[in-house]
Order: C-alpha cells, then structure tokens, then sequence
C-alpha cells in the first residue's frame, strides 16, 4: 500500500513542478513583451535577462522532478 502512495504523491509533486515552470515561464515572458513593447530600444537587454530567468526556472522544475522520481523509486 505504502508504495503505491508514495508513486502518487512523487506523479502529484511532479505535475504541480511542471504546473509551476509553465505559470512562471509565462509571467517571465508576458512582462518582458509588456516591457519591450513600452520601451522597443531595451530589447536586447530585456531579452538576456528573461532568457536568463526562464532557464533558472526551468533548473528549478527540472530538480524538483528528480526529487519525485527518486521518491517514487524508493
């Protein structure tokens, strides 16, 4: 019993880490077009930095989906 349990909470932990990479990923991407489209000369600038925050949140979402694996196999 005790298996099957920890298989559902790792697949739960698993879809709210990728839930969580999309909704950030998103709000990352609507601010910088929000930001480019209200000052067009800071595209360059604007684009590294969400380039750079996009990578970091999926770093995130990819650790926490290691957790859950590694919880479901023990």
């Amino acid at each position: 019993m005790l298996p099957n349990i920890a298989a559902l909470g790792a697949a739960l932990g698993a879809g709210l880490a990728a839930v969580g990479a999309g909704i950030g990923i998103g709000l990352i991407g609507g601010a910088s077009l929000q930001g480019i489209s209200r000052q067009p000369d800071t595209l360059n600038p604007l684009r590294a930095t969400m380039l750079i925050a996009a990578a970091l949140v999926e770093g995130i979402a990819l650790f926490a989906l290691v957790i859950c694996i590694i919880v479901a196999t023990k």
